[in-house]
């Protein structure tokens, strides 16, 4: 339902009450389906994260990029650093995911960055039957707060070595994980990992992180 084919291995979703407009792709013989939460001003249609949803699908994993709120939704700046509301987005996601005759057999992983790893981090909070891993890109994992403690997807956290603030956010926040967990510091990264190379060290160690999770059959 809300599906409508556009390539041999694109489709649009519409997910959730809110009908939130989304892109799935779904490589041959895929090994696991990684979620995107973008930052706040955002969309769908982030260069950076279709540029790692690329390079992931031509690593075999499934990938669904979507709007967290819809335009009008985006208009009050407020929703943007709502993170229970976009934690709730993403679990709206996931459970899309669960329930499409596409990807219901993978094994679920959530990309997040900016305010978009901390709603990461709520939905798989709420959902630790349905989400097998969780990378942060540049992200406010410390802004999932109480969540962190009972998180038990394993996390991987990557920051820009130059994004200083952001960094030391990081590491509070990893210390209130308790599940397994990682924090890659990407020397010379800004907090857009706009420099040379940067984005492409980002998915290495996603798709790394992913691969290993997410290898084995899902949920079929």
């Amino acid at each position: 339902m809300g599906d409508q084919e556009t390539a041999q291995d694109e489709q649009l979703a519409s997910i959730g009450s809110k009908r939130l407009e989304g892109i799935l792709v779904v490589p041959a013989d895929a090994s696991g389906l990684v979620i995107f939460a973008h930052g706040s001003g955002s969309s769908r249609l982030s260069p950076r994260n279709s540029f790692v949803a690329n390079a992931l699908n031509d690593r075999g994993l499934a990938t669904l990029l979507f709007d967290l709120l819809t335009e009008q939704e985006a208009v009050d700046r407020a929703n943007v650093f709502d993170i229970p509301l976009l934690g709730a987005r993403v679990a709206d996601a996931v459970q899309w995911a669960r329930d499409s005759e596409r990807t219901r057999s993978l094994k679920i992983g959530l990309f997040g960055a900016s305010t978009g790893a901390a709603a990461a981090l709520v939905a798989a909070e709420q959902m630790p039957e349905a989400v097998s891993a969780v990378v942060s890109r540049g992200g406010r994992p410390d802004l999932a707060h109480d969540a962190l403690a009972r998180v038990r997807a394993p996390t991987l956290l990557i920051v820009g070595g130059a994004d200083h603030v952001v960094i030391e956010l990081n590491e509070q926040a990893f210390e209130k994980l308790a599940c397994k967990k990682k924090l890659e510091i990407v020397p010379g990264a800004t907090h857009l990992f706009e420099e040379p190379g940067t984005l492409e060290q980002v998915i290495d160690l996603a798709g790394g992180w992913f691969k290993s999770h997410l290898g084995e059959l899902g949920h079929g």
